[in-house]
């Protein structure tokens, strides 16, 4: 899936070499590399840099002007041979983005006399020295190996580096303030401009009035058709489509003339409870269709929530939503369609819901409701809006990017799965099944005072996720995951 607004990734390769050690090695081997890549992937996401091979300062230069002039926007340091600490730790230095060091392997038992690189060792003086000039680069599990090794461990690193050149030109737009009893969304936006962020916080007033001017918007029309052919027989309240749409068409205008100088945006909405009763409606069904297109909304004015869509659309190519980690599955729907037929134990389940924000696309079957929870307290015409149905049955990663309330980060990722199981209840809303999710809830989730709000993508991205949390800078003990039964977690009491 491609999105307009997350980044498109080109990794420039430059070759480097300690002149002590043949240059051929380093020349013969970047070739390698770059065939074994496109022979397996996409050759748009790499570019070979040929104008030399680096020993020098100078010749560090060059190679940094022709991979700037050939639009690379991420790096990746290859050691062919040991490498030159000094120049390729100040190429990474001097470049503006991602980088990632691979090293290679040796080839053959027949060429280790004049054949051998020694990158092996190269690389080790080279993190050294990256660590000396504070530079932070990217090196992943097993940095050193073939041409077809590195090709692989090549690819890994094109989703970090994506979200990392996404989060160094997103603004997130918000609108508040939060509502009451929400301070679990509320966490200091210091870490956000640390991470390269911009935000921009308006008031729910700011919003009205843009969306009052909206109301004879000449799009409307083209809007609402978009939104029925969308909702097919699930358009259950029609009476509500034209407001929505001069919903969306606020929201769309708005991050056109606001995003100022960034490329990318998310947005922090405000939902509750005077929307309703000012607005006329609640906003869940037009979230879902800007995070279909690749512009996450969170709900409740989750600064934090958004930034965490954000870096699941770019990780993933794809769809994602954001959720309340919200009721446990009674015990008579685990007998009746878990136990036995997955396996999974009862506290390994739980239901992810929310009123109505996850796109159609990712849905079982959905319909246009109003919300239930809302319409105990209002009149239930001023709460249509939420996309209702069962989210669909899949692979899923549930995580998080948060500061905490003193201005810290911390992060997690849980891989599990939607099961195919239905829930009889209301709202965007699935069966989750996540291994030992019991101990995680308890001793990560409450432990560590995280809020009800998880980010989730379609699929298995916890490596990638778990790297990019780490080359972000997120503290190795505050970056956690769902530890297996063998594994207990710090503050867990051994004496079960």
């Amino acid at each position: 899936m491609s999105f307009a607004n997350i980044p498109e990734v080109k990794v420039g390769i430059v070759a480097v070499s300690r002149d002590c050690f043949p240059e051929s090695l380093s020349v013969e081997r970047r070739k390698a590399l770059v065939a074994a890549y496109t022979t397996k992937y996409d050759k748009k996401d790499i570019y070979e840099c040929p104008v030399c091979i680096v020993e020098s300062e100078i010749q560090m230069v060059e190679a940094l002007d022709d991979i700037k002039n050939a639009g690379c926007n991420a790096l990746c340091v290859y050691l062919g041979n040991f490498g030159p600490e000094i120049s390729e730790t100040l190429l990474a230095k001097h470049f503006q983005g991602p980088k990632v060091f691979l090293a290679a392997a040796e080839e053959t038992q027949d060429s280790l006399l004049d054949g051998r690189g020694d990158a092996y060792c190269g690389l080790l003086n080279a993190s050294y020295n990256l660590r000396l000039r504070n530079v932070k680069a990217f090196i992943p599990e097993n940095p050193v190996g073939d041409a077809e090794d590195l090709a692989d461990e090549l690819h890994k690193f094109i989703p970090v580096a994506k979200a990392m050149i996404g989060l160094s030109d997103l603004k997130i737009i918000s609108f508040g303030p939060r509502p009451q009893n929400f301070l679990a969304c509320n966490a200091p936006i210091k870490q956000l401009y640390n991470l390269g962020v911009e935000i921009e916080e308006n008031s729910e007033l700011d919003l009205f009035e843009a969306f009052n001017k909206h109301e004879s918007n000449e799009r409307i029309d083209e809007v609402v058709k978009d939104m029925e052919k969308e909702l097919g027989t699930g358009n259950k309240k029609p009476e509500i489509l034209r407001k929505l749409a001069q919903y969306e068409l606020t929201l769309l205008d708005w991050i056109d003339t606001h995003r100022g100088y960034r490329k990318y945006v998310a947005i922090a909405g405000k939902c509750w409870p005077a929307f309703q009763t000012q607005f006329g409606f609640v906003p869940c069904y037009v979230n879902s269709r800007l995070t279909g297109r690749g512009i996450p909304v969170s709900c409740e004015v989750d600064i934090y929530g958004a930034l965490s869509e954000f870096i699941g659309t770019c990780i993933s190519d794809d769809v994602v939503t954001l959720l309340d980690i919200n009721n446990s599955v009674p015990k008579d729907m685990y007998r009746e369609s878990i136990e036995g037929k997955f396996n999974y134990k009862h506290s390994d389940t739980f239901m992810g819901f929310h009123c109505g924000n996850t796109c159609s696309k990712k849905m079982s079957s959905c319909e246009m409701r109003n919300q239930k929870i809302m319409a105990r307290s209002l009149p239930e015409e001023v709460t249509n809006g939420t996309l209702e149905g069962d989210i669909a049955p899949g692979e899923i990663t549930f995580y998080r990017l948060q500061s905490t309330s003193d201005g810290l980060l911390r992060a997690y990722v849980a891989e599990g799965e939607i099961l195919p199981v239905a829930t009889r209840s209301f709202g965007s809303i699935a069966v989750f099944a996540i291994p030992e999710m019991g101990r995680f809830y308890r001793h990560v989730l409450i432990e560590k005072n995280y809020p009800h709000h998880g980010a989730v993508a379609f699929g298995h991205y916890g490596s990638a996720l778990y790297d990019l949390f780490k080359y972000i800078g997120v503290p190795v003990q505050d970056l956690d995951y769902n530890h297996p039964a063998s594994l207990p977690y710090p503050t867990e009491n051994p004496f079960k």
